[in-house]
């Protein structure tokens, strides 16, 4: 998702619901650590509740946290992961190398959902772009050669110009509106659901769906 979670334009949170097959959703705010992580976690169980399914916030707030057998084994075993909005430089020292980042990577490989909003996207993808000046970083790789620009606007080639220059050759990047979600079926094909649009580049020309990581 390209940010804005939880909000009145992001109908396909129930359809992840039904992928998962659970009735829970786990939510690890851990992007929003320095940002009301509580209240992340507050309009994630509002919103879910219509749908009626129920939220655990998972408080993995620092690295120690992460560590946590306990936090991992809870992660391990849910079918529906989301991680909030907020620093993803934050969100990638937190997780980087623990069991929960570990435990989440095994429950995504046995068929669980797990969904990442702005920060939450960004990180899941390697590379990342850095927001302190749109350059590169290394992101955690759940789906590798894809960076994701979340809030992206009418104003995509002046807001993000730094990143398109910098872009590797052969570095998928999709532009991802709030609301909206770029979301990668089992079979590995992908889909655009939600209030906005998602626009995808390879060395720096427009591309399709298709150019995106199977």
């Amino acid at each position: 998702m390209g940010g804005g979670e939880w909000g009145p334009g992001c109908v396909f949170d129930a359809d992840l619901l039904a992928a998962s097959g659970a009735r829970e959703v786990v939510v690890l705010p851990t992007a929003a650590a320095y940002e009301h992580p509580g209240r992340a976690v507050e309009d994630a169980t509002r919103s879910f509740a219509g749908m009626g399914a129920t939220v655990r916030g998972l408080e993995v707030l620092q690295r120690r946290d992460a560590l946590d057998p306990d936090a991992a084994a809870v992660v391990a075993g849910a079918r529906f992961v989301y991680l909030s909005g907020g620093s993803p430089l934050h969100l990638r020292s937190v997780l980087k190398e623990t069991p929960v980042w570990e435990a989440l990577v095994a429950a995504w490989e046995g068929g669980a959902v797990v969904a990442g909003s702005s920060a939450g996207a960004m990180v899941l993808c390697d590379p990342m772009i850095d927001p302190r000046g749109g350059a590169y970083t290394v992101g955690l790789g759940l789906v590798e050669n894809l960076a994701v620009l979340p809030h992206a606007g009418a104003d995509l080639a002046d807001a993000h110009r730094r990143s398109f220059e910098l872009a590797g050759e052969g570095l998928v990047l999709a532009a991802v509106a709030e609301e909206t979600a770029l979301m990668r079926d089992p079979d590995g094909s992908w889909r655009v659901a939600g209030a906005g649009s998602v626009r995808v580049f390879v060395d720096g020309r427009e591309r399709g769906l298709e150019a995106l990581p199977g």
